[in-house]
C-alpha cells in the first residue's frame, strides 16, 4: 500500500486554487475565495473537470482525489482555510456565531490546554462555507445497479428519479461542551448520524484535582447543518427485463438540501460509503452495512418552466419562431412528428402544455388555469404514444395506468417515516406530478371509487386528506391528460356517445376537451398513413414536412417562454364569447343525444382555451381569432361523430356546406355572408378551407349566390 503524504497533496490543492485560470484567464478558485469571505457563497464545488484541465496536473493525485473523495475533501477544506483572503466589503453579522468566534478567539490563548485533543478548537466550528467535489461532466452516468462494492470511498455519478424527501433538520457537526467545575470549553467532532455524548471532563485541570466535572452541552456554541435524507430509484428504462427496480438512499447536507423533490429526474454525483445498522438492527445484521451515496452535486434533467433561464441563442431563436405566422401550426407538428395525422389532437395536446394563468380573486376564490384533456377513442389510434410523449416534452409528468393505480397511488398514503417512525403523508402521482402533468392511461379501467379521487384534484386543485391523525390539504395543480376506450373497447355506432362514453357527468364536465377518435376505414387516408408507418419503421424518423420539426427542448424553452405571458380578454369580446357559449348550450338543447355535458365550466374552458392561445402569440390581449379557434377545436373534438351524422343524412361535403351557409345566412336574416365568417362556421363543423372554395365556386356556377372577385365574400340572389 503506497505511503500517502497528505502535506504534499495539501501543497498540490493550493498550487491548483491559486493558479488555476477560468476560459477568460481570470483565478477561478481565488475569486470564489473571495466571495465565500464576503459571505456572499457558502459552498465551494471543486470540479474534476478543471483537475484534468489544469497545466500542471498530477494524474495520481487525481486517481487519488476520485478514489479516496472523502478525504481529500478535507484536504482542499484546510488549504482553503490558509487560503482564504480577508473580507473586502461590509457583510450582515451572524451574531450568535461572531461573538462565540470573537470570544473563543480572545480566551483561546488563556485558559486552554492546547495538548489537550478535546480542547483544542477543530476546525469545522471556524468554518462558515462547505466544500464539494464534483464528479467529471462527461461520460454517461452510472445505474444504481452497476455501482458495486468496489466503488466504496470512490466519486460516482448516477442517474435516476427521486421517490422520497426527509424534511430538512439540523445534523450536528461539533457538540461544544462547558464544565461546570473548570470551565473549560470541550469539542467533540461528530462524524456519523449518531453519537455518545461525553459526560465527564477530560480536561487537565479537573484530572489533577481529581474532580469528575460535570459537562453541559450548550446547543447555540454548537455547530449544526442542514440535512436532508432522499430516495432516488432506477429509471424504467435501466431496469434489465424481469427485474424490479433498485433504489439507494442519499444523504443532502448543506446548501444542497432542498435542491430535489419526489418526482424529480435528476443525475447525482457523490461519495459511496457504507453505514452500519444501529440498535436492534445491527444485532440482527452482524457484520452487514447499508450503504447511501453522500450527494456532492445535483443536476436537473428537466428544469421547471419557472426555473428555466433561456440562453442567448435560445432566445434569439425564440425570438425568430415568434415572428414565424405560421408557429401555431409548427409547434404543433412538431409534437410526436412520428404519428401520422392527429393535427387537432396535437394543437390541443400543445396548448395543455402552455396552459393559462391561474386567477385568484380578491375573496380569495381560485379559478384554475390548467387545462384537461380526455383522448377517447379506438384501439390502435396512437392514445398511449402522444401520452408518452408529452411526458417526454413536459418538465415535470408522471405517467400512470387506470388499472395499476388505486385511490391512494393517486393523491397520497399514509405511511412510518423510516428514519423518525412518525406517520407521514406520502404523495401519490397527481401530488408529484404538482405545477406538471399527469398522465392518466387506460383511464375507463379504473374502479369507479378510485376514480372519484380525481374529483377534487380537477377543479380545486388540492388533494384534501383526513387520515391517522393527519388533517391536511396538499397542493395537486396538475393538468390532467387522460386516455380511455369507449364502453366496449370500440365505439358503437349503433348506441348514443352517452352510452359510448360511459364516465359519469360529473368527470366529463371537468374535462376542457373530451375528444373521440374513431378508426374509420378510408382508402385514401388508409394508404397515406400505411406509407407513413412504414417511413418511420425503416428510417427511424418521420417523413418531410416541409420544415424541421422542433426538438423537445427547443419545444420546452419556447413553452417557458410563453408561460410567462398573462393576457387578459378585452370587454369588445365578452358578448362575442357569451353569444357563442349560449348558442353551444340551444345546439346541444335541440339534440336529442347529446355529445358532451355543456355547463358553465365549459365557458370557462373557452377562455382558458384562447389565453392559452394568445400566449403561444406573445400576446398582452387574446384576439377573436383566439375565440374562434377554441371554439373550433371544440367542435372538431367530435368531429368523428359528426362525420358519421353526414354519411348517415347522405349529404356530401359540398352540399353540407351549402347548407350550413343558407342556414346562417337565414338565421342572421342577411343576404350578404363576409368570408371570414363563412370559413369559421365551416371550420367548426370540421371542413378545409379548400373545400369552402369548392363550394363557392360550383354554387356561383348555379347562380345561388355572387362571389366577390376579391374578398370572396358572398351574395345570395335567392336565399
Amino acid at each position: 500500500m503506497k505511503n500517502l503524504d497528505f502535506n504534499a497533496d495539501k501543497a498540490l490543492a493550493k498550487d491548483f486554487l491559486t493558479n488555476f485560470a477560468d476560459a477568460y484567464g481570470e483565478p477561478k478558485y481565488l475569486k470564489l475565495l473571495q466571495d465565500v469571505s464576503n459571505r456572499k457563497l457558502r459552498s465551494i464545488q471543486i470540479e474534476l473537470d478543471d483537475l484534468v484541465n489544469y497545466k500542471d496536473l498530477d494524474e495520481e493525485f487525481l486517481q487519488r482525489v476520485t478514489e479516496n473523495t472523502r478525504r481529500y475533501i478535507s484536504i482542499f477544506a484546510e488549504a482553503i482555510d490558509e487560503l482564504m483572503p480577508e473580507p473586502t466589503e461590509v457583510f450582515p453579522v451572524d451574531e450568535d456565531r461572531d461573538i462565540l468566534m470573537t470570544q473563543r478567539v480572545d480566551d483561546g490563548a488563556d485558559g486552554a490546554d492546547n495538548s489537550d485533543p478535546l480542547q483544542k478548537m477543530p476546525s469545522e466550528i471556524k468554518r462558515f462555507f462547505e466544500v464539494y467535489i464534483k464528479a467529471f461532466s462527461k461520460g454517461t452516468p452510472l445505474t444504481i445497479r452497476q455501482v458495486k462494492a468496489s466503488n466504496i470511498g470512490q466519486l460516482v455519478k448516477i442517474s435516476g428519479i427521486i421517490t422520497r424527501c426527509s424534511d430538512v433538520k439540523p445534523l450536528m457537526q461539533v457538540a461544544v461542551y462547558t464544565c461546570e467545575d473548570c470551565g473549560f470549553e470541550i469539542y467533540q467532532e461528530v462524524t456519523a448520524r449518531v453519537f455518545m455524548p461525553l459526560f465527564e471532563c477530560p480536561s487537565s485541570r479537573c484530572k489533577i484535582n481529581k474532580a469528575k466535572g460535570n459537562l453541559i452541552l450548550q446547543l447555540r456554541a454548537s455547530k449544526f447543518l442542514k440535512f436532508q435524507e432522499a430516495r432516488i430509484q432506477e429509471l424504467a428504462e435501466h431496469v434489465p427485463k424481469g427485474h424490479i427496480p433498485r433504489s439507494l438512499t442519499v444523504h443532502l447536507r448543506g446548501e444542497l438540501t432542498r435542491k430535489v423533490a419526489p418526482g424529480d429526474v435528476v443525475e447525482l454525483s457523490g461519495i459511496f460509503l457504507p453505514i452500519p445498522y444501529t440498535g436492534f438492527r445491527a444485532m440482527r445484521a452482524g457484520l452487514v452495512a447499508d450503504t447511501y451515496l453522500e450527494a456532492m452535486s445535483i443536476i436537473h434533467f428537466k428544469k421547471k418552466y419557472e426555473e428555466y433561464e433561456l440562453k442567448d441563442d435560445e432566445q434569439e431563436k425564440i425570438e425568430r419562431l415568434a415572428e414565424d405566422g405560421d408557429i401555431y401550426n409548427k409547434l404543433a407538428r412538431s409534437i410526436a412528428p412520428e404519428i401520422f395525422g392527429h393535427e387537432d389532437v396535437k394543437k390541443a395536446l400543445l396548448l395543455l402544455l402552455v396552459g393559462a394563468p391561474h386567477r385568484k380573486l380578491s375573496d380569495g376564490m381560485k379559478i384554475r388555469g390548467d387545462l384537461h384533456i380526455c383522448l377517447m377513442g379506438d384501439p390502435g389510434v396512437a392514445k398511449s404514444q402522444l401520452l408518452k410523449h408529452i411526458i417526454n416534452v413536459a418538465p415535470r409528468g408522471v405517467y400512470t395506468t387506470g388499472r395499476g393505480s388505486s385511490g391512494v397511488g393517486l393523491t397520497a398514503a399514509v405511511q412510518k417515516d423510516p428514519v423518525t417512525n412518525e406517520m407521514v403523508l406520502e404523495g401519490g402521482a397527481l401530488v408529484l406530478a404538482d405545477m406538471g402533468i399527469c398522465a392518466i392511461d387506460e383511464f375507463d379501467k379504473m374502479e369507479e371509487s378510485d376514480r372519484t379521487a380525481i374529483h377534487e384534484v380537477m377543479e380545486q386543485q388540492t388533494v384534501s386528506i383526513a387520515k391517522a391523525g393527519i388533517t391536511t390539504s396538499l397542493n395537486a395543480r396538475t393538468a390532467v391528460l387522460a386516455a380511455a376506450n369507449p364502453a366496449w373497447g370500440r365505439y358503437d355506432l349503433r348506441r348514443t356517445p352517452a352510452e359510448n362514453i360511459n364516465l359519469p357527468p360529473a368527470l366529463l364536465s371537468r374535462f376542457d376537451l373530451l375528444w373521440l377518435i374513431l378508426d374509420r376505414a378510408d382508402m385514401d387516408s388508409d394508404l397515406e398513413m400505411a406509407r407513413h408507418v412504414v417511413h418511420v419503421h425503416q428510417n427511424l424518423e418521420s417523413p418531410s414536412f416541409g420544415f424541421t420539426p422542433l426538438e423537445p427542448s427547443v419545444l420546452r424553452a419556447y413553452i417557458s417562454a410563453a408561460r410567462r405571458v398573462v393576457p387578459s380578454v378585452p370587454r369588445e369580446l365578452e358578448e362575442y364569447i357569451a353569444t357563442a357559449y349560449a348558442s353551444i348550450r340551444q345546439d346541444e338543447a335541440k339534440s336529442n343525444a347529446p355529445h358532451s355535458y355543456t355547463t358553465v365550466r365549459t365557458l370557462l374552458s373557452i377562455l382558458r382555451i384562447s389565453i392559452a392561445l394568445a400566449r403561444l402569440r406573445f400576446s398582452e390581449i387574446v384576439a377573436q381569432s383566439d375565440v374562434d379557434e377554441a371554439l373550433r377545436l371544440m367542435q372538431m373534438s367530435k368531429f368523428s361523430l359528426y362525420a358519421d351524422d353526414r354519411q348517415r343524412s347522405g349529404l356530401d361535403a359540398i352540399s353540407d356546406i351549402y347548407s350550413i351557409l343558407r342556414d346562417e345566412a337565414a338565421r342572421t336574416n342577411s343576404m350578404d355572408v363576409s368570408y371570414a365568417h363563412a370559413l369559421n362556421w365551416i371550420s367548426r363543423k370540421g371542413y378545409s378551407e379548400a373545400q369552402l372554395k369548392e363550394c363557392l365556386e360550383e354554387y356561383a356556377a348555379l347562380n345561388v349566390w355572387q362571389i366577390h372577385p376579391n374578398t370572396f365574400d358572398i351574395h345570395f340572389i335567392d336565399v
